[in-house]
């Protein structure tokens, strides 16, 4: 009989501090732009990015990582996975948010206006 070895469970704070470096990547934002987004320190980001610190799961940097999570993959959907595009659209002066997205998901607000902006785009009949 042949059993599978199991894998084990990563946390919740694993899974998304490890998202949060990736979309930082794909974005290409710095450590203090990203602390600025989540609300940490540029060199909490840092040990965020090198797998030496996580999100805890009851604060609010995890609460906007969730949402950060969120904007990428609505933009990933929008844009077709181009990594790219979706960067130029965040640095782009929007008429309808009245400034560049990247500029507004400094702030939790800007951060919950720009992922209820790119779900309302993405829900288009």
């Amino acid at each position: 009989m042949v059993t599978l070895a199991t894998k084990p469970q990563r946390s919740d704070g694993q899974i998304l501090s490890s998202a949060i470096a990736k979309i930082a990547d794909f974005w290409g934002f710095s450590n203090p732009k990203l602390g600025q987004v989540l609300g940490l320190s540029p060199a909490t980001v840092s040990r965020l990015k090198g797998g030496k610190t996580l999100l805890d799961p009851a604060s609010k940097s995890f609460e906007a990582g969730q949402f950060l999570l969120r904007l990428f993959r609505g933009l990933d959907a929008l844009m077709g996975s181009d990594d790219l595009a979706s960067r130029r659209w965040l640095e782009t002066t929007n008429l309808d948010l009245d400034a560049r997205p990247l500029d507004l998901i400094d702030s939790f607000k800007g951060l919950i206006t720009v992922c209820d902006y790119v779900d309302a785009h993405r829900a288009r009949v």
